[in-house]
């Protein structure tokens, strides 16, 4: 399975100097879904794709998926952002290793809870404790690049005709329709989505199948519109998709390194979506209800 979603559309910054990011980043939802998407992709060394990673290769492709840019080698990535003591990481700190005997020479994505996601060269990807003694005695330092934690702006829903356009909620009960999945429990797991609600049924059953997460507040979000490149993600997951990486996508919009471009070449190459016309896709442009429909029952025959 591949990334989760349900998050607003963060804007893309590229990192060129070593003090922190200050413009909004990407939620700790975001970042910790798109790791944990590459967890069992084996280690390679020089590796950037998933067909293999090396530790810097990884985090340098997590990190692209959300439109940051990492340099490439780990004592490079070790030069960026800033020092945060043990005591003071978050979310999406860069954690940093003596592996080798000869300075930094591994690297990883702290997830919380004294965990941290990495290309083990023993075990490819997976998540490790930083109370681990191997770990624990190798431990040089962090650095955080970007600040997972800082909030973003709410979308103002006055400004969205669900109408027209598709709200989260909609999305579920048409995809529970579409995947005919039970939908007779409603003790939702969304702070957000009361049992009585029309859509408890359908998230929960969407929840329980892992194609939906809550955000780190733990809410659903219900009446938020979602954008096609969020979509794309969802109908790769939802319908078990294999992921291409096709990378001569012909949509002008979606660059190589869009967190979504994988997703959005999946559903293109299924015949899912044609895009909106002249060479665009529009993966920031809301879904409307009339495209929902259409998005669902082709995948359903695809």
């Amino acid at each position: 399975m591949k990334k989760r979603w349900l998050v607003p559309v963060f804007a893309s910054f590229m990192i060129f100097t070593t003090p922190i990011l200050d413009a909004e980043a990407a939620t700790t939802q975001e970042l910790t879904s798109t790791a944990k998407q590459y967890i069992g992709v084996p280690y390679v060394w020089g590796g950037t794709t998933t067909r293999g990673f090396d530790c810097s290769g990884f985090t340098q492709r997590v990190f692209a998926d959300l439109g940051y840019q990492l340099d490439r080698t780990t004592k490079a990535q070790y030069a960026q952002g800033k020092s945060v003591t043990k005591n003071n990481l978050q979310v999406g700190d860069l954690v940093f290793f003596n592996t080798s005997g000869r300075g930094i020479s591994h690297v990883g994505i702290y997830k919380g809870n004294n965990q941290f996601i990495h290309a083990s060269s023993s075990r490819g990807v997976v998540v490790s404790s930083l109370d681990e003694r191997y770990w624990k005695t190798r431990y040089v330092g962090a650095k955080r690049v970007i600040d997972f934690t800082k909030k973003k702006q709410e979308v103002k829903q006055a400004a969205v005709d669900f109408n027209v356009y598709a709200s989260r909620g909609e999305v579920a009960l048409r995809l529970a329709e579409g995947l005919g999945l039970d939908m007779t429990d409603t003790t939702s797991p969304f702070v957000d989505v009361k049992s009585s609600d029309k859509i408890a049924g359908a998230a929960t059953a969407l929840e329980k199948l892992g194609i939906f997460e809550g955000n780190e507040q733990g809410k659903f979000n219900p009446n938020s519109p979602i954008t096609r490149a969020q979509m794309a993600k969802v109908l790769t997951v939802a319908f078990n998709l294999k992921v291409t990486e096709n990378r001569s996508l012909q949509f002008k919009d979606v660059r190589n390194n869009h967190w979504a471009h994988d997703y959005i070449a999946t559903i293109a190459a299924k015949g899912i979506t044609i895009g909106k016309g002249n060479g665009l896709y529009g993966p920031n442009d809301y879904v409307t209800l009339t495209q929902l429909q259409t998005f669902i029952n082709r995948s359903i025959n695809s």
